[in-house]
Formats: structure tokens, sequence, C-alpha cells
């Protein structure tokens, strides 16, 4: 039997953000459970110039559970160099009280070979509805 080929960045970055949105809406699941699966303790990400570190990514999950509704990721490109990756990708959210907003973010991140992410930077825009 063949392994299975590996995934191209394009779907790994899909799958990680897909599959830890879906976890951090989990109710049932305890915040922190969430963001030590998908993060590194010493995980720092700063987001259009907020820095955050896994505490407050922690604390950020209760607003994300209130409000989001509903979510979906294009990933527009990847490139990919070891355990970084620039990354720019679109989301569209439909939020509790707004509606859908659609984002692009630019990312700039650092894995661990067990696909955690270690370091964040992004910067985003609001793109505007049609």
């Amino acid at each position: 039997m063949d392994p299975a080929p590996p995934r191209s960045p394009e779907q790994f970055i899909a799958d990680f953000f897909t599959e830890y949105t879906a976890a951090a809406l989990d109710g049932d699941t305890d915040p922190a459970d969430v963001v030590d699966r998908f993060h590194t303790p010493d995980i720092v990400q700063v987001a259009d110039g907020i820095r955050l570190d896994r505490d407050r990514l922690v604390a950020h999950l209760r607003p994300v559970r209130k409000n989001l509704r509903d979510y979906r990721f294009e990933v527009e490109e990847v490139i990919a160099d070891g355990d970084r990756m620039a990354v720019r990708m679109t989301i569209h959210a439909t939020m509790r009280t707004t509606g859908t907003v659609t984002t692009e973010v630019f990312l700039f991140g650092e894995f661990t070979p067990d696909g955690k992410l270690r370091r964040a930077d992004q910067l985003t825009r609001t793109v505007p509805a049609a």
C-alpha cells in the first residue's frame, strides 16, 4: 500500500484554518485546548499591529464563538520555504449582527514539523461587497 501523498502548502493552509476555526466554534471544547492543539505554547501572532500571545488567543475565542455564524476560506496563493509560509487568502465570514464580511489576509507564518503555528504576522483588509 502506498503512503498518502504529502499535502501541498495550499492544502495544508486550507486544512489548518478550516480545522482550527471548526474547533474554535465547538462550544464543547475548552478554548485553551483548541489553541494548544493548533499553536505552540510560545505562539506570537501580530495581526494588524495587535500582538496576541497564547492567553490573548484563548480569550479571543469567546467572542468568535458568540459572533461567527458561518465561514469559508479561499487560499489564493502560498509560498513555502521550510517551516515558513507566506499566504494570501480570503475569508468569507457571516457574523451574528453584521452579516457577511469578506477579508483579504496576508500572513507570514512559521510552523513546527507537527503542523502547529509558532509565529504569525498578518495584514488584513476588508474587501468591499460586490
